[in-house]
């Protein structure tokens, strides 16, 4: 597989680029967030394929993951680039799902890459520490497994709520605005103005 350096980017500003790598037996989207002023990069979702993620950022620069929820299909690479240095981060109530962390991210906490910044949203629903990731200044959301083309992510899962997720979209993703770009954790991407219509009938269908 090429690089995310000699692809297409996912997302490109003159300030930002975004690369998505698909990986695993459940086709998880991992993303790579850089900062093309300063270099500073993080990854979202270390997935799966860690030898392939370790080689990413190796070329990318990334220091750091950020950890949309504790689902094991979303953490398979965690150990793996813990041991190579980088850090891993994940919301407190989702803790204690990983083999191991380094920092947590709190609800409405912003990180700091290079001269971008991402604001923490905690979604719960799928899980209890679901956390989606506001790019601030560009309309996008890494939106993890908590909101999809065509409706919320599973909730039938230990300790998820389906009433729970649709409070977490219609209170924290609803409110963006509606050209902001959702980048879930696996399949395509979507809007905010394109889904926020239909919150009625998932309601009405049960998930």
């Amino acid at each position: 597989m090429p690089t995310t350096t000699s692809r297409p980017a996912h997302y490109e500003t003159e300030d930002v680029r975004i690369d998505k790598i698909v990986v695993g037996p459940y086709e998880n989207n991992v993303f790579i967030l850089r900062s093309k002023h300063t270099g500073d990069a993080v990854l979202v979702d270390a997935a799966n394929e860690h030898e392939l993620l370790l080689e990413v950022c190796k070329a990318t620069g990334v220091r750091r993951v950020l950890t949309t929820h504790g689902h094991f299909d979303h953490i398979q690479a965690v150990t793996a680039v813990r041991n190579a240095g980088i850090d891993v981060g994940i919301a407190p109530e989702d803790a204690s799902m990983l083999p191991s962390y380094d920092f947590i991210l709190p609800d409405e906490d912003v990180i700091e890459v290079g001269d971008l910044r991402l604001e923490m949203i905690h979604t719960p629903g799928h899980t209890p520490g679901s956390t989606c990731f506001r790019l601030e200044g560009h309309p996008v959301v890494f939106s993890g497994d908590t909101l999809f083309p065509g409706g919320p992510g599973n909730t039938k899962f230990e300790n998820a709520s389906f009433d729970q997720i649709i409070e977490s979209i219609d209170r924290r993703l609803f409110t963006l605005p509606e050209e902001t770009l959702v980048l879930p954790g696996h399949g395509l991407d979507t809007t905010i103005g394109t889904e926020r219509p239909h919150l009625d009938e998932w309601i009405a269908r049960g998930w």
